[in-house]
């Protein structure tokens, strides 16, 4: 069994990835501060934004250790060495591409390759993925992490696409070692009108769910 790195831990114990697909102008990062206001701190900055480097930079300097940084949607070795150079702390794939698992384990940060099937979940494992994405996790929901979950008890998953305040228990329940959230996390409307207060009382939920979920775990 994979080792887990501190890096992990950390995630696990949050529970939640914020995925950031915004620009890194002034109404995201007063987003971001929200967000951290209501106890989500792990932040992924995706290569899906324009000059993500710059972002992470930015995020990275304005919010320090505060936030668990993280850089996602990397799809090549270039774009795994340019997002820790600016700071991320670990490295997030839609894919499995052994050549960016490779990259990451010479930073010595921790990968977090995307795969759906079992084989695709196994393969991605076993070349050295710290954590599986399960993506899109909302094709097959909460039921089908648990699904995998049931061969695969020893592979720690983080479903996301679709995850959302709702059905983040449940992923939770299922097995889920943490969670990847987006646009239903990091409210598009919300930051349009600039209801901050709004978008701290969305993360607020979310961390309830989650926190709801595991002490029924352990019950």
């Amino acid at each position: 069994m994979n080792k887990m790195h501190p890096t992990v831990e950390k995630i696990r114990d949050l529970g939640v990835v914020l995925v950031v697909r915004a620009k890194g102008d002034e109404g995201t990062m007063k987003g971001l501060e929200a967000m951290i206001e209501g106890g989500v701190t792990a932040i992924e900055i995706t290569f899906s934004v324009p000059n993500a480097i710059a972002v992470i930079k930015a995020v990275k300097e304005r919010f320090g250790d505060d936030v668990l940084l993280g850089a996602g949607t990397v799809l090549n070795p270039s774009d795994a060495v340019g997002a820790v150079g600016a700071g991320a702390e670990y490295v997030v794939s839609p894919n499995t591409n052994l050549e960016v698992i490779g990259i990451a384990k010479r930073l010595g940060v921790p990968v977090m390759p995307g795969a759906f099937t079992p084989t695709e979940v196994v393969n991605a494992w076993s070349a050295g993925a710290d954590v599986v994405k399960i993506f899109p996790a909302s094709v097959g929901g909460p039921a089908y992490l648990k699904a995998l979950k049931g061969p695969l008890p020893h592979i720690p998953l983080m479903p996301t696409g679709g995850v959302n305040d709702k059905t983040a228990g449940p992923f939770i329940e299922a097995g889920a070692i943490a969670l990847g959230a987006g646009s239903n996390l990091f409210d598009k409307k919300l930051l349009a009108a600039e209801d901050y207060a709004g978008l701290t009382r969305l993360a607020q939920r979310f961390m309830k769910g989650i926190a709801e979920a595991r002490a029924k775990l352990k019950t």
